[in-house]
């Protein structure tokens, strides 16, 4: 992908609950959890519980949920800690579509301002192979506390005032789509301009982003050369999201980004310096020498 997502682990965190939970946890949502663990091995069945009820969209399958989380690995032979969002004061993003199954579950019908914990086996989680690269083993249950901050749908959009027709001679013209769709983008048949572009389409009536959000978004990629997609969040069938203003994402993404307003549809042109430089993106057919064209709708800043 050309966005990273900020996911936690390369599972995620989910609730806790009903039908036997055994363990108890206490604290303010938004906060760091104290999680007590009972003596002995876990239960053997999936558990999922909302310990409070938030007043927000409810996520389904398919959405991107932001959350502060904390997990732990659990079996007969103790618990430890395996990741929290809480140390280090960034939550992280969950696309509920790609996850393991005890998550998919846990996550469906949570609602923004929630806090759920969950108990996954298994069998619900990595399996037979356990996660190695995360230190979980094949018999490990898995524990996570989710505080839900938000919920974002695959049909989320721009939120704000469309801006007058921008673009002019040498850039690209956009136009617009219906809710969970790529528009349609017109690159000129003319040389690609050799300095970062930044367009405003529509501006948002949300606060302005800064460096070190998450940043919460959909997009697409289109190949100067040639107007065709090479990526995009709307054919991956969710919303994604990045750090920004970190380096973490091309440059060109970090100098147009940062300072826009979310609810705002931004077009960037991109050369290939703010780019992927010289060496390209070969996963995504992405040439050395290609100046890279985005839209991005910014749905949300953490």
């Amino acid at each position: 992908m050309v966005v990273v997502l900020a996911a936690p682990l390369a599972l995620s965190a989910g609730c806790w609950g009903g039908g036997g939970v055994d363990v108890t946890v206490r604290g303010d949502f938004g906060k760091l959890p104290e999680v007590k663990f009972p003596k002995g091995a876990p239960g053997g069945s999936l558990a999922v519980e909302t310990l409070q009820e938030g007043k927000g969209a409810s996520a389904r399958k398919g959405d991107l949920v932001v959350a502060d989380y904390v997990g732990y690995r659990w079996s007969k032979d103790g618990r430890k800690l395996l990741a929290s969002s809480y140390a280090k004061g960034q939550p992280g993003a969950f696309p509920t579509g790609q996850l393991v199954p005890g998550l998919v579950k846990a996550f469906e019908g949570s609602r923004a301002g929630s806090r759920v914990v969950a108990r996954i086996p298994p069998e619900d989680g990595f399996g037979d192979k356990g996660d190695p690269k995360h230190q979980v083993g094949s018999d490990d249950t898995l524990v996570y506390v989710l505080d839900v901050r938000a919920v974002y749908p695959r049909t989320a959009g721009p939120r704000g005032k469309a801006e007058a027709p921008v673009g002019g001679p040498g850039l690209p013209e956009v136009a617009e789509a219906p809710a969970g769709q790529a528009p349609v983008v017109s690159v000129p048949r003319s040389a690609a301009p050799g300095k970062l572009q930044v367009r405003t389409l529509v501006r948002g009536d949300g606060p302005a982003v800064r460096e070190g959000q998450l940043l919460v978004l959909q997009y697409g990629g289109y190949f100067w050369r040639d107007g065709k997609v090479f990526d995009s969040s709307w054919s991956a069938g969710h919303p994604a999201a990045a750090v920004i203003g970190t380096g973490q994402v091309m440059k060109g993404w970090d100098q147009g980004l940062v300072g826009q307003r979310v609810g705002s549809r931004v077009l960037l042109v991109v050369p290939p310096a703010l780019g992927y430089g010289p060496k390209g993106l070969a996963q995504f057919g992405i040439k050395g020498s290609d100046t890279l064209v985005f839209v991005v709708d910014l749905l949300g800043a953490h």
